[in-house]
């Protein structure tokens, strides 16, 4: 963990991590239990956010939660509030990968016109339409709490138009707008948001079997999306907002930033 960012208290933070049973959210979810936050791990499968909260131990609570739908939401984050009392970071991760649509996506590209309306719809709805319903749902409440902070996840630009990419990169690109659109909204209240992103594929299980394991030792550890996450829901980040951090290059921004 980064020596910059990794000893940050977060004590009494309430969060939630969607899409927190697998890869960058699970990781994301551990890293916040381990700095002392209470976190909501939500997936659309109850019986595995109960579980993974279990395993996370510390005050992690599973919660079911289906962002494409407006009522899991609304329900899954009554829940939220319900078990802890309030949120004050929501990190909006949950989405689906190329191979629910591409199973080979890195070794034989699918042209759009050969992307079912189905798969494409279901990655642009988890990633896009899901953070914006789970953010107009706990927005307000942190406004009328009198602050909180949002956190996007989203991917580097060059997926977002590679060959072959289509749903996967439209969803980047949506993601990345949304994120930006409720930063300028929420400019001058007391809620930040901020994007967040790995900076290059990881081992999340997203990517192919059938790589070569060349690439395969390439991919990043999930875990590197820890220490800026950290920052960003402590003390040190109060008043942060509209940024766009990049976790492979977070320690050489963080400190350009301190001497700055």
């Amino acid at each position: 963990m980064s020596t910059l960012a990794g000893m940050a208290d977060l004590t009494g933070t309430r969060a939630i991590v969607t899409g927190a049973t697998s890869g960058l959210g699970r990781a994301m979810a551990a890293a916040l239990v381990e700095a002392g936050a209470r976190v909501a791990v939500t997936s659309r499968d109850r019986g595995r956010a109960l579980a993974v909260a279990a395993e996370l131990g510390g005050g992690a609570v599973g919660i079911e939660l289906d962002v494409r739908d407006e009522a899991s939401v609304q329900s899954g984050v009554d829940d939220v509030y319900e078990l802890l009392g309030g949120v004050d970071l929501l990190v909006n991760n949950a989405g689906i990968g190329m191979r629910t649509v591409n199973p080979r996506f890195l070794t034989e590209p699918q042209p759009f016109w050969e992307v079912s309306s189905r798969g494409f719809r279901d990655v642009l709805e988890t990633k896009v339409v899901g953070s914006f319903l789970v953010a107009r749902t706990v927005v307000p409440r942190m406004l009328t709490a009198g602050g909180g902070r949002v956190v996007t996840i989203s991917m580097n630009e060059e997926t977002m138009v590679r060959r072959g990419f289509v749903p996967y990169g439209p969803s980047g690109a949506g993601i990345e707008a949304l994120a930006r659109v409720m930063a300028a909204d929420l400019e001058g209240t007391a809620v930040t948001a901020n994007i967040l992103l790995p900076g290059g594929a990881t081992a999340t299980g997203m990517i192919p079997d059938d790589v070569t394991a060349e690439v395969q030792a390439r991919l990043l550890d999930p875990a590197i999306m820890g220490p800026p996450l950290i920052w960003l829901a402590s003390p040190d980040a109060k008043g942060t907002h509209g940024e766009r951090i990049i976790a492979t290059q977070f320690d050489a921004w963080l400190a350009q930033r301190r001497s700055g």
